[in-house]
Formats: structure tokens, sequence, C-alpha cells
């Protein structure tokens, strides 16, 4: 469990992930979303005291259940204040990364950031998820974007067999889990590296069921 920043940013620099580049990426983020902030509620005033384990070190852990060969694209979904979609970007610079938001003052903010961090390898979609031309993935993620059912009702259709989901759920991740129904899934749930109380909802889908356990 990361307890601090000077942990968080330690486990950090130990990622195979992590270079000069990734660093001065990252650094360039936590100043710009400090700025940002000012002037938009991107998160809260408090967390930015804990930016490194709250935001930084909290999207990097998704990186640590997907194998650089697994490929890409990673699909974020509600990417919001640029976690995990940003820190993906910048950390696997070879993957491409699609982050969906829908907010116009989000979109400018992930934008202008994407911009500023040399992230050609990421492309802000700024639209509603339903408007998203459907397409294959290889990891999808939301960190706070719906309500479990809801999500997978919006999304399934990016994904495949292969696909590996990474939600991070909170406190309500293992409830969420067992209220699941009506899918075909080999989800579980993984403990939070930042957060003792909060897990991470991890694994693949099938696909949605049909009457009693019938396959659609």
């Amino acid at each position: 469990m990361l307890r601090d920043e000077a942990e968080a940013r330690s486990w950090l620099a130990a990622l195979p992930e992590w270079d000069a580049a990734a660093a001065e990426r990252l650094e360039l983020l936590v100043q710009l979303l400090a700025e940002e902030n000012q002037a938009q509620n991107l998160v809260s005033a408090a967390s930015l005291d804990e930016v490194w384990r709250r935001h930084i070190a909290d999207s990097a852990q998704l990186l640590t259940h997907v194998p650089r060969e697994t490929g890409s694209p990673w699909l974020d979904l509600g990417t919001g204040a640029g976690f995990p979609g940003l820190v993906i970007a910048a950390l696997r610079p070879e993957a491409e990364v699609l982050m969906v938001e829908s907010r116009a003052r989000r979109i400018d903010w992930l934008e202008r950031a994407r911009i500023a961090m040399g992230l050609q390898n990421a492309q802000v979609i700024g639209t509603r998820l339903e408007q998203v031309p459907t397409r294959p993935v290889r990891a999808i993620s939301a960190r706070a974007f719906a309500p479990l059912p809801r999500l997978l009702d919006l999304s399934a259709r990016f994904s495949t067999a292969d696909t590996i989901w990474l939600l991070p759920k909170g406190r309500s991740a293992a409830q969420g889990l067992s209220e699941l129904c009506g899918w075909r899934h080999m989800f579980h749930v993984e403990q939070s590296l930042t957060d003792a109380d909060a897990g991470v909802i991890l694994g693949t889908l099938g696909g949605k069921l049909v009457g009693k356990g019938k396959r659609p």
C-alpha cells in the first residue's frame, strides 16, 4: 500500500515504463493540473497535496495488469481530468490511447495537456460514448464513468474475448461485482495500491446473457 507522496514516487520510478522522458511528461502534467484546477474543478483541491499518490500512481497501477505485449488501442472512458488516460499515454508512448470525454471544458483541457506533454499517441474523442464508432480495443478503463451495469451496456461493443477491462470502483468494487448479473465475464477485484478501502475490477467480458443463462 502506498501511504504517501514519497512512496508513490518511489513506486512509479520502479515501473518498467519509467524513464527520464516519462518523468518529465508526468511532472508537466502535475504542474498543468495545478494551474488548470484554479480555472475549473478538475480534481478536489485537497487531492492536489497528494497528487502523485491520489492521481498519478492510482492511474499507473492499471499498467501492472496489462502487459506491453497486449498492444493497443487502449480506450479510456470519461477521462475527465486525464486519469488514467493521460498517465497511461505518458508511460506507454508506443500505445494508442483513446480518451472519451463529452464535457466541453474537459475536452479542451485534455487536448491542451496532450499537446503540451507531446503525447502524439493519444487522441481525445470529444463526444458521448454512444456516438463513438465501434472498433475492437485491447484494454478498456473507466475511473469514474458510470455504474457497472450501465458501463457494460454502453461499452461492451468495443470488447473482444481478449480485451482487458480495468475499472477502479473505490469502496463499491466488491459489492458492484457481486450484484452484476446478465453477463458472462471473468471479472475479479484487486486491492487498490493507493486506498486500503478501494478495489479495481479486472478481467475479460464474454457477452450478454439472454433469458435463463442462454447466450445471445
